[in-house]
């Protein structure tokens, strides 16, 4: 018989958390700081073969993110507002989004403990942002004056069309196929010195940064695009899945 958590052949379903907002919100008559993710996110986990779980900010990040990752198999770090440039050492730009630090801490505590770990880690737009801040990167805080372009951010919540190529012979190529792929943007912000230990993956033709991942055995892959928004596409997040369902595996039987 299958146990709790698991499909019929006794497969444990990886649990996947998905980091999220912490902002103001309405329903109805009701007007409250709440937590809460775009549906695609979690689509993306489910149809690929995970169970999704919502990572809102917590007042103790450091301790909250040990407790909350013993029960994850995968961390996804998700998209939404500007990373903090105090975190890199800049100015601040006019443009840059007011401060957000009961987000970054959070994430930047589950970052931390699931590389400890050795958990599983996507990373998605501002999520790629945030890991490459966290292993002591930097940022171009707006991209139409560093590149002289608003193609990566056309506003209006329209996503726009770009390609990036992909580099052969990396773990992204191995999900998505290697050469030119058509992706969703929605940034103004991206990287600028790449973080310590991780590798460029992808790029678009004006060399802007658009994937890295991490060389060693561990699973790390980011994207500067929202692959969320390509629902005829799943590879992203089937590639998670996989890695965090090995993970799951590999901790059977291993005393807390």
């Amino acid at each position: 018989m299958a146990s709790s958590g698991s499909d019929a052949t006794g497969v444990r379903t990886p649990v996947i958390g998905l980091t999220t907002y912490l902002e103001r919100a309405k329903q109805g008559v009701w007007d409250v700081r709440a937590s809460f993710l775009p549906e695609q996110y979690l689509d993306g986990v489910t149809s690929s073969g995970g169970a999704a779980v919502l990572l809102p900010p917590q007042a103790r990040p450091d301790a909250a993110a040990q407790v909350v990752l013993d029960g994850l198999d995968g961390l996804v770090l998700t998209g939404g507002l500007d990373v903090q440039p105090e975190l890199y050492g800049a100015e601040r730009h006019p443009l840059t989004d007011p401060a957000r630090p009961d987000r970054d801490a959070w994430e930047l505590a589950l970052l931390r403990g699931a590389r400890e770990r050795g958990m599983p880690v996507f990373g998605i737009c501002r999520g790629l942002q945030l890991i490459n801040v966290a292993l002591g990167g930097t940022l171009h805080q707006h991209l139409p004056e560093a590149l002289g372009t608003e193609r990566y951010r056309i506003g209006g919540g329209v996503f726009a069309e770009n390609t990036v190529r992909v580099e052969d012979g990396t773990r992204l190529a191995g999900l998505v196929g290697a050469g030119e792929l058509a992706v969703h943007s929605y940034h103004h912000q991206g990287v600028d010195r790449v973080g310590d230990g991780l590798v460029v993956t992808a790029r678009t033709d004006d060399g802007l940064v658009q994937a890295f991942e991490t060389p060693d055995a561990s699973y790390l892959v980011a994207v500067q695009w929202h692959p969320e928004e390509n629902s005829a596409d799943r590879r992203l997040f089937a590639g998670l899945v996989a890695a965090a369902s090995a993970f799951a595996e590999s901790r059977q039987g291993v005393p807390a």
